[in-house]
């Protein structure tokens, strides 16, 4: 059975440079180290934002970019004895959301700000459910796993529906994750605190009351 540890934290918190910490720690000394990259390039500035994650990586790691179907990954590497490594879960869900969206504009016609939420309602209980089914498998399978994840819902309030929709399935997923990782880092400043085991105490200790 797989050991889960999910890292999660704000934008440019420190928490991919963590995370591949970890993953090299835990891959010592020979065990090998699976990166599943979520990001799909649409501009120039994007294309130069993977490309200096690629060079902080260690060489020897091995790459699988997959935007959307990672369940179906985690099966294949299901026997795998090493590390598996996704960043990040939140560009996974946005991949998940528009791809949704996409295919509902095809029978609905075209989408406007006006009907975009009862849209994105509709499929969140669909994401969500693949998010449980990947939260699950990830303790099922032999390799140890890091998901990187980002609290999205700490800013300004967004403007339009469709962005309110996927903060809430941010949210509500990495909720999900945490349930089913045996850790949960929050990394602040570049600093990780695990806070799994002192939250659960906590909530523990108030349903008791």
């Amino acid at each position: 059975m797989s050991q889960f540890t999910l890292i999660t934290g704000g934008s440019r918190s420190g928490k991919s440079s963590f995370a591949e910490l970890l993953a090299a720690h835990t891959a010592l000394p020979d065990r090998p180290v699976i990166y599943i990259a979520t990001a799909q390039i649409w501009d120039e500035e994007m294309a130069y934002r993977v490309k200096k994650h690629q060079q902080q990586r260690p060489a020897t790691w091995q790459l699988i970019e997959e935007p959307v179907n990672i369940r179906d990954t985690l099966l294949q590497l299901k026997d795998m004895d090493g590390v598996i490594l996704l960043d990040c879960v939140t560009l996974w869900l946005t991949n998940l959301l528009l791809a949704e969206q996409a295919d509902s504009s095809k029978t609905a016609g075209p989408i406007t700000p006006l009907n975009d939420y009862p849209i994105a309602e509709q499929v969140e209980p669909k994401i969500l459910n693949i998010v449980q089914e990947v939260a699950l498998l990830t303790k099922e399978i032999k390799p140890e796993v890091i998901f990187v994840t980002n609290e999205v819902g700490q800013g300004i309030v967004p403007e339009n529906p469709l962005s309110r929709a996927y903060r809430d399935l941010a949210g509500r997923s990495n909720q999900i994750l945490a349930q089913s990782a045996a850790k949960v880092y929050w990394v602040l400043a570049g600093l990780p605190m695990e806070i799994k085991h002192s939250g659960e105490t906590l909530l523990s200790s108030l349903r008791k009351e």
